[in-house]
């Protein structure tokens, strides 16, 4: 079974960082096949003064430490 799981959008380090530890025992479960899943510019908002994110470069950064810290397969999607 896979699973995609994370916050909608790359919020703070902080936040994402806790919600990644929260989903350390579902990554550990060998019947789970699991990536960390999260936008970086989340554009289909419904207000255009909503955050979208922190952008490639930032939300980059964020995945590569998150990917380092908790070893998830990451996965993300585009809007345009």
């Amino acid at each position: 079974m896979k699973v995609l799981a994370g916050p909608c959008v790359l919020e703070d380090r902080d936040t994402v960082f806790r919600i990644a530890e929260k989903l350390k025992p579902l990554s550990e479960d060998k019947r789970v096949d699991f990536y960390f899943k999260a936008s970086f510019d989340k554009a289909n908002r419904t207000s255009l003064e909503s955050y979208r994110g922190p952008g490639l470069d930032d939300g980059l950064k964020l995945f590569e430490e998150i990917k380092k810290e908790f070893g998830y397969k990451l996965i993300t999607d585009i809007h345009e």
